[in-house]
């Protein structure tokens, strides 16, 4: 293994790549030396990252596809070329209390987080086992794959079952060489949470909360996606691991220690 973060060779599909974290991680396996496909519903901005990622001497492309629908999956994935690495990172949320989601948004969330997901996964993935070449599956969790926290009712509920799903895809894939792994995402700032984190006060809690205490962006969840996607990962399957900062495992208090 002369480079555990190459990726020369292989052809990635991100699903989820127009903005934010999905495109972060498919500037990243672009320069690690895959054939890259950025795949969201905004071909326009799909376009766009590709562009400049062949402008800068790396090879990508723009597919259209809407992990909310079964149609546009079935479709997308019937013009696809053998694929190595698929990343899953395609995603909405709608932060409310419970008792107040309507059946629409509800359904909303499951479809584009969960049941999308699934279609796309079971379709690529299915591929790759037929292949015998083995194969790289990375999800996209959240820390509600880990914990809870209040106002993200549904979204936890997919982001759990995400991690589920990889765990269980990992033990019955991984007799084809298919390794299945999920990052649980911290406090990255996305267009879906920055109005959130304006108000002086909930940058004020992070500090008691994480050993780590500044908000992450989507450049600090992308190395990990690449490395999960190479040869360096090939005996790690089945993992939920959260990039975080520390919110998962650590915390801070007032009292110091006498002198």
């Amino acid at each position: 293994m002369d480079n555990p973060f190459s990726l020369a060779g292989k052809t990635a599909l991100v699903a989820g790549a127009s903005r934010g974290i999905g495109l972060a991680i498919a500037r990243q396996i672009a320069r690690a030396g895959a054939r890259t496909i950025l795949a969201a519903r905004s071909l326009d901005k799909l376009r766009a990252g590709a562009a400049e990622l062949n402008a800068a001497g790396h090879s990508a492309e723009a597919l259209a596809i809407d992990v909310a629908s079964t149609a546009s999956i079935d479709a997308a994935v019937a013009t696809l070329p053998d694929v190595d690495i698929l990343i899953n990172v395609a995603g909405t949320n709608l932060r409310k209390r419970f008792q107040d989601y309507t059946p629409a948004e509800y359904e909303l969330i499951m479809q584009t987080n969960l049941h999308g997901i699934v279609r796309l996964t079971q379709k690529v993935g299915a591929r790759m086992a037929e292949r015998g070449k083995g194969g790289k599956i990375v999800m996209i969790g959240s820390l509600m794959s880990l914990l809870g926290l209040p106002y993200l009712t549904v979204y936890a509920m997919t982001k759990s079952a995400i991690a589920g799903l990889t765990r269980t895809l990992a033990a019955e894939w991984g007799r084809h060489g298919i390794q299945v792994n999920c990052i649980a995402p911290g406090f990255i700032i996305t267009d879906l949470n920055r109005a959130m984190w304006q108000p002086p006060e909930m940058k004020h809690w992070l500090e008691g909360v994480q050993a780590n205490t500044r908000t992450g962006t989507p450049e600090d969840i992308a190395p990990l996606a690449v490395f999960l996607s190479g040869p360096g990962s090939d005996y790690i399957t089945g993992q939920v691991i959260a990039v975080d900062g520390g919110y998962s495992t650590t915390a801070w208090w007032p009292f110091q220690p006498q002198a």
